[in-house]
């Protein structure tokens, strides 16, 4: 009795079907990754010379290990914080060649001189709650963003928005290259009249 040929079943069309849902798949997925809190680590150079720093200039600000909020070593709320740093970087009680010509605080000469000059120096216990130091990170970045947005609207009122709107029209891909250079320069000037000197200095141990 003759046997009986059994037909081969094509695999190739099942191959091309896999690969097409393959490639359909990685372009299709996206990987979420966490962004981490945004700061550019300064230069690992010696100084040319060694830079002499007021300590009216700095505005120290501690979280314990209760996780309360020390300013100039004294108590007070997180509601509170932003106000305080964003007088401390408006005072301008600078003189001379320190002075600042569009600062609008109360220029007490006991705080700081000018915004170039103001660092403000943040320190955390080991114990500190994360959710309270981040809380207090962006209380200090506010008050910064503040500073920014009043100044870019008085140097820049043909624009119609302050410095965050700003720098989300130069992060957004459809702006256009020319658009982007010159909110590029613009931004660099508000950067250079109020810099972000946020040190963070080393937790302390409990």
């Amino acid at each position: 009795m003759a046997k009986r040929d059994i037909p081969e079943v094509s695999a190739g069309s099942m191959a091309d079907i896999a690969f097409l849902l393959l490639i359909f798949f990685l372009v299709t997925t996206t990987v979420e990754t966490d962004s981490g809190i945004n700061r550019q680590l300064p230069p690992n150079e010696p100084p040319e010379e060694d830079v002499v720093i007021k300590q009216k200039n700095i505005f120290t600000v501690e979280v314990n290990r209760n996780n309360q909020l020390l300013v100039e070593e004294q108590l007070m709320e997180l509601k509170d914080l932003t106000e305080a740093a964003y007088k401390f970087l408006d005072n301008g009680g600078g003189t001379g060649d320190e002075a600042c010509s569009f600062c609008q605080g109360s220029k007490d000469p006991e705080s700081s001189d000018n915004p170039t000059k103001a660092i403000i120096s943040l320190r955390n216990d080991r114990q500190t709650d994360y959710k309270t130091y981040i809380a207090v990170q962006n209380e200090l970045v506010r008050a910064y963003n503040l500073f920014r947005n009043r100044e870019f609207k008085r140097k820049f009122p043909n624009e119609r928005m302050d410095f965050l709107e700003a720098t989300e029209v130069y992060n957004d891909p459809k702006t256009s290259q020319s658009r982007k250079d010159e909110l590029k320069e613009k931004l660099g000037e508000i950067k250079a009249m109020v810099p972000q000197k946020l040190s963070e200095a080393e937790p302390r141990k409990s």
